[in-house]
């Protein structure tokens, strides 16, 4: 019989990974299945080779129990395992995965107890009030389903930027592997532009003739030397930015086509997107900038202020310990973070209010500036820790510790994390009195919102950010990959207003201290500079833009001076 392709693989073993989370017990053997599916779904090579060679087991989340299965998926389009855990539910019930933040237990109690077993019964259920009275759902988790199902439908063929990441990386490894007459290999689509969310799973490569490799979710674009730099600008998109870029090299009597810039039926530049850009007499555009948001008008004007990069950001301003909810000692991420080579590590773990996080007590506050002052004398003049907290904002916009506490802490990152559902007016008013807190140094993920799990809560964020530049707070670029907030779209705002930003990890391991990065993707998009970055900031520098909070804040009520007299260099 014909073998499985590996798109159907993927999908399988993807259903193998849902039904055995229904099944309950070791949750993380499902999840290990969604990883090897995920890295199925971007293979670059035919599946029955590496079979053939027994190597599956150099594919990222593949182990030999899972190359086992995969093997069985590929042969036969089936499994014994899968076979038998389909006779436990019906596969519309497998649609209800779509939605964010809907656990395998809930699922099988709404298949269970209301017999729902595909979206559109869910979504009738919901809108019928029918699952609100049923014990172990109810009202709350009614109003997630009605929430998330637009969520569900319009990310669904989509991947976070961090798993896209691995996914097209490996895509790349391999196909260098396989084609080392390749000279080159650069990952391109909306990956390259640094979208939160990829959908656009795209290569090009370097050869002496040209080909195209199109799969269901992988594209491999080869070309010769000559033409590299035409055909990467096109496969980076996006379609706005190329049709106006096309848009102007016509009213300068160019043509500008997938293999190359032409005046009439010459080739005027092809070989990089340098020369192309070049040509029509504009400043480089970054491939971050790439959206149609105005960036041509600013490439003609050579307005493209350089953007933030990772070797710009000195220190982390947002990071958690086992003093709340971290996995890791404050020694510990203290010392990974002086190992990647930064100056300063700020933690800010939970306030006393986060009791789901293990918030500080006032005693735990104390143990904690005691280490940290214990830490900072063996790191002499080379390191420091900074005595931040993560002050959760209470529902009247007051911050979680009295004034006198506040004080004690070098930094003061506020943010929401209760009463998501305030109407829009009482949640901006919320906020506006957290920022205008003369201890509030930093407003953390300003929206609230998780990519693919929920929206942001209502705020009129245009009134905030005017509010942020006004009173000196820096505006946080969570760097976590699911929460990415504040959105890219509003950067330009920010920095027309006058706002200094923030990048964090929001790091609860050593592990993700490497989320910094993704924060500088979506500050890049942004169109960010370094100089509008908090923590691009050299220490002495931060340590007297922070005393200088103090004293204010010490004195009284104050109305921070613009922007431009904090620029960090």
């Amino acid at each position: 019989m014909a073998k499985t392709d590996p798109q159907t693989v993927a999908s399988l073993l993807r259903e193998y990974a849902q039904r055995t989370s229904l099944r309950g017990g070791n949750p993380y053997r499902a999840k290990a299945y969604l990883r090897a599916a995920d890295s199925l779904g971007a293979l670059s090579q035919p599946l029955g080779r590496l079979i053939a060679a027994g190597a599956l087991t150099s594919i990222p989340g593949i182990g030999d129990a899972i190359a086992d299965i995969v093997t069985k998926l590929y042969g036969t389009g089936t499994h014994p395992g899968l076979e038998k855990l389909r006779k436990e539910v019906p596969a519309g019930v497998l649609e209800l995965f779509a939605i964010p933040g809907l656990r395998p237990d809930k699922i099988l109690k709404l298949h269970e107890a209301l017999g729902i077993s595909s979206l559109a019964e869910l979504e009738a259920a919901a809108k019928e009030d029918r699952i609100r009275p049923v014990k172990g759902l109810g009202a709350s988790l009614q109003t997630k389903i009605l929430q998330n199902l637009s969520i569900a439908r319009s990310g669904e063929t989509q991947l976070h930027l961090h798993k896209a990441a691995a996914l097209l990386e490996h895509a790349a490894q391999t196909v260098k592997q396989k084609h080392p007459e390749y000279t080159r290999v650069e990952i391109a689509g909306d990956f390259r532009r640094g979208c939160e969310l990829v959908s656009d799973l795209a290569l090009v490569a370097q050869a002496t003739r040209p080909a195209e490799i199109d799969s269901a979710s992988l594209k491999v674009v080869v070309t010769d030397k000559k033409h590299y730099g035409a055909y990467l600008l096109d496969a980076t998109g996006s379609a706005e930015h190329l049709e106006q870029l096309k848009t102007f090299a016509a009213e300068k009597g160019f043509d500008l086509k997938r293999d190359g810039l032409y005046r009439g039926r010459k080739l005027i530049a092809s070989a990089s997107e340098q020369d192309i850009y070049e040509a029509l007499g504009l400043q480089f555009v970054q491939p971050a900038l790439r959206e149609g948001r105005g960036e041509i008008t600013q490439a003609a004007k050579r307005k493209i202020p350089a953007l933030v990069r990772d070797k710009d950001l000195r220190g982390i301003l947002h990071s958690h310990t086992t003093a709340s909810d971290g996995t890791e000692t404050l020694e510990a991420m203290a010392d990974a973070t002086r190992k990647r080579g930064f100056e300063y590590y700020g933690v800010a773990d939970h306030s006393q209010s986060a009791h789901y996080a293990g918030g500080l007590s006032l005693e735990e506050i104390a143990a904690q500036h005691r280490e940290a002052d214990r830490l900072n004398k063996r790191y002499g003049d080379k390191f420091r820790i900074l005595k931040g907290i993560e002050a959760d904002i209470l529902a009247d916009g007051s911050l979680d510790y009295p004034d006198h506490i506040l004080e004690d802490f070098d930094f003061v990152v506020a943010s929401v994390h209760s009463r998501f559902k305030l109407p829009k007016k009482e949640q901006t008013e919320r906020l506006l009195k957290a920022i205008k807190n003369p201890h509030t140094t930093i407003i953390g993920h300003m929206t609230g919102r998780q990519l693919q799990r929920r929206p942001g809560y209502e705020i009129d964020i245009d009134k905030i950010l005017k509010t942020c530049a006004k009173y000196g707070v820096a505006v946080e670029i969570n760097a976590h990959p699911w929460r990415l907030d504040l959105d890219w779209r509003w950067h330009q705002k920010a920095l027309a207003y006058g706002c200094i930003f923030s990048i964090n990890p929001d790091a609860h391991s050593i592990r993700e201290l490497d989320h910094m990065h993704w924060g500088v993707e979506m500050a890049r998009k942004g169109g960010v500079p370094p100089d509008r970055v908090l923590n691009a900031m050299p220490l002495a520098k931060l340590l007297a833009h922070l005393s200088k909070r103090k004293r204010s804040a010490a004195s009284g009520p104050r109305r921070r001076a613009p922007a431009r007299e904090v620029r960090v260099r």
